[in-house]
């Protein structure tokens, strides 16, 4: 299968989990059934500047974020750590994190959830 870029499902949207501004996510795969029931996120994330992805905690699924560019402020369980390109974070399943934009470049993110 090729999915050129005009074909990814892509949606400008309020950030999650009461969160602030607005992110763009589009879907490199669509759901559990492109992830071989494997896990339903593998997507682009851009959180733009003054927006966050706000904290909250992952239940029978784990995710990581591997930062493209921008730089941000991860939470890593209350724990705050500035991120930037090359940067790779991973929250375990049972465990939380948010992330937040830094500056006045968007952070660009692949973003892959897996199921337990």
């Amino acid at each position: 299968m090729i999915r050129k870029s005009g074909d990814k499902h892509v949606v400008r949207k309020p950030a999650p989990f009461d969160g602030v501004g607005e992110i763009t996510v589009r879907d490199l795969l669509n759901g559990p059934e492109e992830m071989s029931g494997k896990g339903r996120v593998f997507g682009h994330t851009t959180v733009y500047p003054g927006s966050e992805i706000g904290f909250h905690i992952h239940n029978g699924d784990g995710e990581t974020y591997y930062i493209l560019s921008g730089h941000a402020l991860y939470n890593d369980n209350g724990n705050l750590t500035e991120i930037g390109p090359g940067d790779v974070t991973i929250c375990p399943p049972g465990q939380g994190h948010g992330i937040r934009c830094l500056g006045e470049e968007p952070v660009e993110m692949i973003a892959l959830i897996l199921y337990e």
